[in-house]
């Protein structure tokens, strides 16, 4: 999908910010970083990855917590994945295009947005 898109990162100007991709553990930054430059060399000057940080278990037992805990910036990924997953065409269908794809998430928060404001009324 990056391959077919890649005409957006070509576009992006270097002298405005960075874009930030958040990652969880699951994810290797440098085997991304190593498969995308393959694809287009100059991607890392317009993005950067951030690991989500992770407490090890003498950590958590040294703050005296155990079990889950809730990591702001992983929480915000969780999150907002579990909204996405309530729009049935985000989850059942699948766009060839980022435009298509950028405009079915942008609508699927759209929605999230009105029913929450329809309840305030």
């Amino acid at each position: 999908m990056f391959e077919q898109n890649i005409d957006y990162f070509k576009a992006k100007p270097v002298n405005i910010p960075k874009i930030t991709i958040m990652l969880d553990h699951g994810y290797n930054p440098e085997y991304l970083t190593q498969e995308l430059e393959l694809i287009y060399p100059q991607i890392m000057t317009k993005i950067r990855f951030k690991v989500a940080p992770k407490l090890s278990k003498q950590e958590k037992k040294a703050q005296g917590i155990s079990g889950f805990v809730v990591i702001p910036m992983r929480w915000i990924v969780e999150r907002s994945n579990a909204w996405v997953e309530r729009c049935k065409s985000l989850v059942k269908n699948f766009d060839r295009n980022l435009v298509n794809a950028n405009a079915r998430l942008k609508l699927c928060f759209i929605r999230l947005i009105l029913k929450r404001l329809a309840k305030l009324s």
